[in-house]
């Protein structure tokens, strides 16, 4: 073995020749092509279809973007003058088959129609919370824990616009946000619906009892039955997700637990129809008081 010292120059010779060794076992491509990006003719995030839908939205003050309609319905009486409005506020409207509205749709139940819409805005809490005292006496909001299917969020929204009640609350994470498939499951009453989007759901169930609404949140058990409550004044009704239920620390902002009594072996129900059953039980007792006070 050699004593002799190994030169600073020896050493970045050495460096360089395995440089070069794995450089050469590298597989150069030739003429490589480049990577071309789909440009998709829509998204379907921001994609509505379907009579009842889009004709809500074009009877909204909502931005649509493009319209695909069947020549046919385009001259309906219903839909003829909304379109020429659209048409002059920047919307673009194209004439096409029922064969490219199911392509555009991805064979969806289009009825004709479809149309592409700006991003939904979320109402300002305090902005839906004022709105709501204002729209009435005996204001409900309903609040969203986490719902993740868009189906039952649309679900609920078509049901608390039908029965009366006036925003919905929805977390920023972890839940469905508002898109296209919650404006169709909800039939255009989306467009007649603010929902209002929060960071901290905690924090808006407080801001609501500073309001003087009374907070309820729906389990499956340990709550008190739902015919038991008397719901008067300002109600904040909170249904929790699908699989987990609502969350520990939403309960404890919570000023009381309601339950459903179930007869039958089903020890649970779906979490739009919980909350349909549960808003037509405040929608029921308030009508049934104003019949008997007339």
């Amino acid at each position: 073995m050699s004593n002799k010292p190994i030169l600073r120059s020896d050493r970045h010779s050495s460096r360089k020749r395995k440089f070069s060794e794995k450089k050469s076992k590298r597989v150069v491509i030739s003429n490589p092509q480049p990577r071309v990006s789909p440009q998709p003719e829509k998204n379907e995030d921001d994609l509505i279809y379907g009579r009842h839908s889009v004709l809500a939205a074009l009877e909204s003050d909502r931005q649509l973007n493009r319209i695909w309609i069947t020549n046919k319905l385009h001259y309906d009486p219903r839909f003829h003058n909304l379109i020429q409005a659209s048409k002059a506020k920047g919307a673009v409207i194209d004439e096409v088959s029922l064969q490219r509205l199911s392509q555009i749709t991805n064979g969806a139940n289009h009825q004709g129609v479809a149309a592409q819409v700006a991003p939904y805005t979320y109402h300002d809490l305090d902005q839906l919370i004022a709105q709501a005292k204002a729209n009435s006496d005996e204001p409900v909001i309903v609040i969203a824990d986490g719902i993740a299917d868009p189906h039952n969020l649309g679900a609920i929204i078509r049901t608390a616009e039908a029965l009366g009640c006036q925003g919905m609350i929805i977390p920023q994470r972890r839940a469905a946000g508002v898109t296209s498939a919650v404006s169709k499951v909800s039939a255009g009453a989306l467009e007649l619906f603010p929902v209002a989007r929060v960071v901290n759901l905690s924090r808006a169930l407080e801001t609501l009892k500073a309001e003087g609404f009374w907070i309820y949140g729906t389990v499956a058990e340990g709550g008190k039955r739902l015919q038991d409550f008397n719901f008067r004044g300002a109600v904040g009704l909170v249904i929790g997700s699908e699989s987990d239920g609502l969350s520990l620390l939403t309960q404890r902002c919570c000023d009381d637990l309601v339950s459903i009594p179930l007869g039958g072996r089903t020890p649970s129900l779906n979490a739009s129809v919980a909350a349909a059953i549960n808003l037509y039980e405040i929608y029921r007792q308030r009508w049934s008081e104003k019949v008997y006070i007339q």
